[in-house]
């Protein structure tokens, strides 16, 4: 997530590519766009499951890079926001036609 999140422009582009990534992470594109050999499907319980080590671990990492705890807790809120979008733009494969 971080190229996609810390320099989001959250444009048509950006869009796109995050629905790219979600079709890529089901079997709709699973393997095909890279030929990479993995398994057939990232169950979704996957996908929602990242946002938490992804977003409880940056705290401290800013922390320690010298921000203010106000600026660090803008930051993290900003970093937190950005995943759970991703995240919810990915499960968009994993939805039936009509109920995303």
């Amino acid at each position: 997530m971080d190229p996609d999140t810390s320099s989001a422009r959250y444009d048509q582009a950006w869009l796109d590519y995050q629905h790219e990534i979600g079709l890529r992470h089901h079997r709709a594109r699973k393997n095909k766009t890279d030929g990479a050999p993995s398994t057939d499907l990232v169950p979704f319980r996957n996908l929602f499951a990242l946002i938490f080590p992804v977003t409880f671990t940056l705290r401290p990492f800013l922390a320690e890079q010298g921000h203010s705890s106000e600026d660090v807790e803008k930051m993290h809120a900003a970093w937190v926001k950005s995943c759970l979008l991703q995240v919810t733009l990915w499960a968009h494969p994993y939805v039936k036609d009509g109920d995303f």
